[in-house]
């Protein structure tokens, strides 16, 4: 098990060290094209990434529940959720936030990667200052209290954002082009070819930089 989360965290770190347009370019000629989130789905900071191992979470609007069982049902998704993960959340909703403040200070304690919602967050002049990573499609300062409950026997399970369905285990790299997700299956072998891809573009732009006919440039190593 130990091997295991050595290997999980020595993959994602090698991710985070790939850019999405790369790793798009990969998957496909892999034959998996169905792997872009939506471009509504932004860096809340276009200067961070986000790369790790999927831990899918979901819920839905119901405004029959008291304020104290929605925080305390939330408290528990982010006692829940398993350290050291991208939490990738489908809330089903997009009039109110799936994060803010206090719930990213607690996942980062728990050393989480980062957090994708397709939906809202808030408070985001503090989770700038953090530093934690967070892709949403927008902010709102409207809360879950009275409003949203987790789905809490569904956690893990695989959720669908926009066209692509994105199962724990699989892996995700956001960046400021927009979010990508590699299925488990065939994440190392996607992240070894992007870095052969990457190491590739490096030695191109050199050339091109150097001075290199264009066309030369693409006969040479079939890139561009």
């Amino acid at each position: 098990m130990a091997a295991r989360k050595k290997s999980t965290a020595d993959l994602a770190d090698r991710l985070l060290s790939c850019y999405a347009s790369a790793v798009h370019d990969v998957l496909r000629a892999m034959g998996l094209s169905n792997c872009v989130l939506p471009s509504t789905i932004r860096a809340l900071d276009p200067r961070r990434k986000v790369a790790g191992e999927i831990y899918t979470i979901s819920g839905r609007v119901d405004q029959t529940i008291s304020r104290h069982e929605t925080l305390l049902r939330w408290a528990r998704v982010l006692s829940k959720v398993p350290a050291g993960k991208v939490i990738v959340c489908q809330p089903n909703t997009h009039a109110i936030a799936l994060m803010g403040e206090l719930s990213a200070r607690a996942l980062m304690v728990k050393k989480t990667r980062g957090y994708v919602v397709d939906g809202a967050c808030r408070d985001t002049d503090f989770i700038l200052e953090m530093g934690f990573p967070v892709f949403c499609t927008h902010a709102t300062p409207a809360d879950i209290v009275e409003r949203w409950i987790p789905d809490e026997h569904l956690f893990g399970e695989p959720v669908t954002i926009g066209a692509v369905t994105i199962r724990s285990g699989d892996h995700l790299l956001g960046d400021r082009d927009g979010v990508i997700v590699l299925p488990k299956e065939a994440a190392a072998e996607a992240v070894a070819e992007t870095e052969r891809v990457v190491s590739t573009e490096s030695d191109m732009r050199k050339s091109i930089l150097a001075g290199m006919d264009p066309e030369k440039a693409y006969l040479k190593y079939g890139k561009f």
